[in-house]
């Protein structure tokens, strides 16, 4: 198999994969290492290489999760704070072996535009999904729970200017890889001019 092939089957059969159907099984040390060295070679304006990653591993995984879960309760109000979603934060890191939180350091100055920062931190990202799909390693990339709130920017101390762009719940699963769809055919995505 050449190597498009090899890069076209790791992408379509990426999947996002939840924390609760992780099985427990911890990721080799060397292999998340491994795995940010790809982030670290995602495309980058100016060279800024805005992306950080805080990774937590063995009993930091609940410690983090127990963390996020007292953000919430804390910075939620009393009328729409539910303790079933308490209790899925805190619960969250059960199953998973690492939690990588990834965020947007921004460039003294600002030179670079905001937005090329954040697709070069999402572009690091995927080569995380990607170099984990193509070692059996199941990810979830979160957006929720208090994600984009200013309680977790003050929980990892970033300045106004950075962003999170997410939290990645990783392990292993016992699940099948269920086949991908797109919803909307290429043709319609595409507007060609020759």
């Amino acid at each position: 198999m050449n190597p498009f092939n090899i890069l076209q089957n790791i992408i379509r059969q990426r999947r996002s994969i939840k924390p609760t159907d992780l099985n427990g099984k911890k990721i080799d040390s060397t292999l998340i290492h491994q795995l940010l060295d790809l982030a670290n070679w995602a495309p980058t304006h100016g060279r800024t290489e805005p992306w950080r990653f805080v990774v937590y591993e063995n009993h930091a995984v609940q410690k983090f999760c127990a963390d996020h879960a007292n953000l919430y309760k804390e910075n939620t109000s009393v009328e729409k704070f539910t303790e079933a979603k308490y209790e899925k934060l805190y619960h969250l890191g059960d199953t998973v072996s690492h939690i990588i939180a990834v965020y947007m350091k921004r460039s003294e100055g600002h030179a670079i535009p905001y937005e090329e920062e954040f697709a070069a931190v999402a572009a690091s990202i995927q080569n995380i999904l990607l170099g984990a799909a193509s070692l059996d390693i199941a990810v979830l990339w979160s957006t929720g729970g208090m994600t984009h709130t200013p309680a977790m920017k003050n929980y990892f101390s970033l300045s106004s200017a950075d962003t999170i762009l997410g939290i990645l719940y990783m392990g292993y699963t016992n699940l099948e890889v269920k086949d991908g769809k797109r919803n909307i055919p290429l043709a319609d995505k595409v507007d060609w001019h020759s």
